[in-house]
């Protein structure tokens, strides 16, 4: 193959590239009715036409431990959701409030718990119209226990690897024991969370310096007592399985699958609430990330040595930026094949888990999270503007992202 023609093949990698990184990052493409999932599959196979690699080749770039990590999380939060176990959960917290910071608290303290352990984008979806609903009954402000879901949501998640889908890849790709991942990022998880809620009333001082009547809001739903404690049950033993160390796609994935075994819930209904869009787009974003890294982005290695990226601080501001740029999951698929070479890999991972899931606060298109805080607020008559967003995020993310930096460059050994 003559240069001419690896240099045009080149360029229509790096072009394929940066057009499908911006339509994920966007969510949408001006003038066409496409998605992420979308987007992120036409760009793997105009890899297939363009780039470097073989179908064959592009099949084996997609991560199917995570695939099956991510599809088993899945379907445990859907079951739980039709039990109707957040539902009670966030009220059972939520009731026992008796003042604007109290209720302000165990939002946070309900949303980030939830997410720490499974997919905090569902949380999202649960926790939203619950508390547009509670907070109009109480006749409060919803925007500022709106923007504690989106936040609590992220900074929770940051605690394990099965808390969001960049920290997904990076727990099995890193391998790095379930335990210990969440040994050294559960404290960053919580110093967020504290700063989440001091932020948020410091913001919001007329709302949260004024009491109120606590009046009790009924949970909405139906309420399934045997799928409850199914769920309940089969949970509690997948994340169990997590931390003695059993391999955790094959944990989600067995967990996932008995709670399938059901006289009253159709299958159906549970298969209704995975995200099959986000599965897709993952494995198309495996195919266009590794064709990327075989065309351009593997001879960047000494641009990248200039970033310094062995420095933990220099890290972190990286990848808090690429993640803003091209959003977490790309921006962790990217750094991916530069870590072994660090002189820290492992520190260096929990950095990067640290720091992408963190970034998603400073702005609400910083994360998937915040999106679906937005638009179930909007349904419900709520605005969440982007100016209010910005107003907590950017020092929450500021002020978190350094403590989690120095926590993990200066306390912690692997």
């Amino acid at each position: 193959m003559t240069s001419a023609a690896l240099d045009g093949r080149q360029i229509a990698t790096a072009i394929i590239f940066v057009g499908t990184l911006t339509g994920v990052a966007l969510g949408r493409i001006p003038g066409l009715r496409i998605d992420r999932a979308g987007i992120a599959l036409v760009g793997a196979s105009l890899m297939l036409v363009f780039g470097k690699l073989s179908f064959e080749e592009a099949l084996r770039t997609i991560d199917l431990d995570t695939i099956a990590l991510l599809l088993g999380t899945m379907i445990i939060v859907a079951q739980l959701r039709i039990s109707g176990f957040f539902d009670l959960a966030g009220h059972f917290a939520i009731d026992r409030a008796r003042g604007p910071i109290m209720l302000l608290s165990a939002i946070i303290a309900i949303t980030g718990l939830f997410s720490a352990f499974l997919v905090n984008d569902a949380i999202c979806l649960v926790m939203a119209p619950l508390v547009v609903h509670v907070t109009q009954a109480l006749r409060r402000n919803p925007v500022p226990y709106l923007l504690a879901v989106a936040m609590a949501s992220n900074a929770g998640s940051v605690a394990t690897f099965t808390g969001n889908p960049q920290n997904m890849i990076i727990g099995l790709a890193s391998r790095i024991p379930y335990a210990a991942f969440t040994v050294k990022l559960a404290p960053t998880a919580a110093a967020a969370l504290l700063l989440t809620l001091i932020l948020i009333a410091l913001f919001y001082p007329r709302e949260f310096f004024s009491p109120f009547t606590n009046v009790k809001a009924e949970p909405g739903g139906n309420h399934d007592p045997r799928q409850l404690r199914k769920g309940a049950f089969v949970t509690a033993g997948v994340v169990a399985s997590f931390f003695v160390g059993a391999p955790a796609a094959k944990a989600a994935l067995i967990g996932g699958s008995l709670l399938l075994i059901s006289r009253s819930v159709k299958p159906q209904r549970i298969y209704a609430l995975v995200d099959g869009q986000l599965l897709l787009m993952f494995a198309g974003l495996f195919v266009v990330i590794a064709a990327a890294h075989e065309a351009f982005l593997a001879s960047s290695a000494m641009a990248a040595a200039r970033l310094h990226l062995e420095n933990p601080w220099a890290l972190s501001g990286v990848t808090a930026a690429l993640s803003n740029l091209v959003s977490n999951v790309p921006a962790v698929l990217i750094l991916k094949p530069w870590m072994a070479n660090l002189p820290d890999p492992r520190q260096a991972w929990l950095i990067v888990a640290m720091s992408s899931t963190l970034a998603g606060n400073l702005t609400l298109l910083g994360s998937v999270a915040n999106l679906i805080v937005a638009e179930k607020a909007r349904k419900d008559g709520v605005h969440l503007s982007f100016l209010a967003y910005l107003a907590v995020g950017l020092p929450l993310t500021l002020l978190s992202l350094c403590f989690g930096t120095w926590w993990l460059a200066g306390w912690t050994k692997l």
